[in-house]
């Protein structure tokens, strides 16, 4: 069986994807293809983002905003949107989501850690559904 694909998207790909994406590598490992993007990607990650990452031992200094790309969107199992509305496109046998998260841009690390640790919980029922024999 070919390991499953999931795609994290947001708007500016700095935020709330990248630390779905950081939290999905560390605990799915290899079983895992992760993916993350924005429909309007920043210049660089959310300084508050890596520090909330940073503190649970997550390191997502060397990622870096991607703009979203429809090959992407179709080479996934699992797409997971964040607040980027309409911009995903749209393929037959994609499963879709859409997380509802605050945006961590503008906010200080009290709020980033709340929006981090709802994600993780996230990140931990999507590992159960993807790989349900692990646990």
């Amino acid at each position: 069986m070919s390991r499953p694909s999931v795609l994290f998207v947001c708007v500016h790909n700095a935020g709330r994807s990248q630390m779905a994406a950081g939290l999905l590598t560390a605990r799915a490992g290899d079983a895992v293809e992760v993916r993350s993007a924005g429909s309007a990607p920043a210049d660089s990650l959310n300084p508050v983002a890596v520090q909330a990452m940073s503190e649970i031992g997550i390191d997502i200094t060397t990622a870096t905003p991607k703009v979203l790309d429809p090959d992407a969107v179709e080479a996934s199992d699992v797409v997971i949107t964040m607040g980027c509305g309409d911009a995903c496109p749209y393929f037959p046998g994609v499963s879709y989501r859409d997380w509802i998260l605050d945006d961590p841009a503008g906010q200080g690390i009290e709020a980033v850690r709340v929006i981090r640790d709802d994600i993780a919980t996230r990140v931990d029922e999507l590992i159960a559904e993807l790989l349900p024999d692990r646990r």
